[in-house]
């Protein structure tokens, strides 16, 4: 009898890569108005690279927050800024002011007992990886883990400023606390394959808010509804219905004692009831039932009118300690 061989891959990406210094940038921005204003409305992105940023979005508050300082604090000094912001289109702010959504949209949430974290067990090494790295060079880089048959097969590693022995190096140290997924393997490794690399950043190539939804969500493997997080205040269900379908996914996981559970919430602007709230537990597909779902049971419900969106931009929405939406 013949076994099928099962290959998975991740990636992840350090809080110095374009993208994330712009999803960063958004997410301080949208922090600094919830400090003073709890009900702020805001929907921020950032654009950034070869010496320039611009922040452009819609705000209603009346807070006032200075853009520049948080910029230089996250993409350093020394850069030109622009900045365009406006208030909140009228009608979209008329179906917000009613409880309802503030847009359409169709929000996956996902959980599995791969790992502690419950996330899959590619993105968290992916994750582990490069966190550790990070830890060693501050810098822009990414990280790249392949399983075959849940053991790592294939391990890609480029860092910004890393010389390529020390950086095979911290690769090898980390593969020595994996025992679980190395077992006497010897997994090939691509560290900075291009060759090493000074220029990175916003020096090297521009970024964007909401660019990095895979790596933001929980890996290739698992479909994604395809809103960004970051820059959104929590009445924005594109965010705030996101983290609660993780939350729904968790919580239906342990009470069944299941091995994968999606979720599925959709929207429609204006419309506070989700058009669709199903779990798939196992294969198995049931409706959702003992929860609010409208915006305003979620922002209640998981607490997300408090500033504390920066940190889930640079090292993940999923999978991590002290967040309301995800693991006890």
């Amino acid at each position: 009898m013949t076994t099928n061989t099962i290959y998975r891959t991740a990636e992840s990406v350090s809080p110095g890569h374009p993208d994330k210094i712009c999803d960063q940038i958004s997410d301080a921005i949208l922090d600094a108005y919830l400090v003073q204003d709890p009900d702020a409305r805001v929907a921020m992105e950032a654009v950034g690279g070869h010496g320039r940023v611009f922040v452009v979005g819609e705000v209603t508050s009346d807070a006032e927050v200075e853009i520049e300082p948080i910029v230089q604090r996250i993409a350093g000094q020394g850069l030109q800024l622009d900045i365009k912001i406006v208030k909140q289109s009228p009608e979209i702010a008329n179906g917000v002011d009613t409880g309802g959504a503030g847009d359409q949209g169709i929000m996956v949430g996902y959980a599995c007992n791969e790992t502690p974290e419950l996330l899959p067990l590619e993105t968290i090494l992916a994750r582990q990886l490069n966190q550790f790295l990070y830890q060693k060079w501050a810098f822009d880089g990414k990280t790249q883990i392949t399983l075959k048959d849940a053991q790592i097969e294939a391990v890609v590693a480029s860092f910004q400023n890393a010389k390529t022995a020390e950086l095979t190096a911290a690769v090898q140290e980390w593969l020595n606390g994996q025992t679980a997924q190395t077992q006497g393997q010897n997994p090939r490794l691509h560290v900075n394959p291009a060759g090493d690399w000074i220029q990175g950043g916003f020096d090297a190539d521009t970024g964007l808010t909401g660019r990095k939804l895979v790596v933001d969500n929980y890996g290739p493997r698992i479909p994604i509804g395809g809103g960004c997080f970051s820059g959104k205040d929590p009445s924005k269900v594109d965010r705030s219905a996101a983290y609660m379908a993780r939350r729904v996914a968790i919580d239906y996981l342990e009470k069944q004692g299941a091995s994968e559970v999606f979720c599925y919430l959709a929207y429609a602007i204006g419309y506070a009831e989700p058009l669709e709230a199903t779990v798939v537990i196992d294969g198995t597909p049931q409706q959702i039932t003992g929860y609010n779902l409208t915006p305003r049971g979620i922002v209640d419900a998981l607490d997300l009118k408090k500033p504390k969106y920066e940190d889930t931009a640079a090292h993940g929405h999923f999978g991590r300690p002290g967040l309301t939406w995800d693991c006890r």
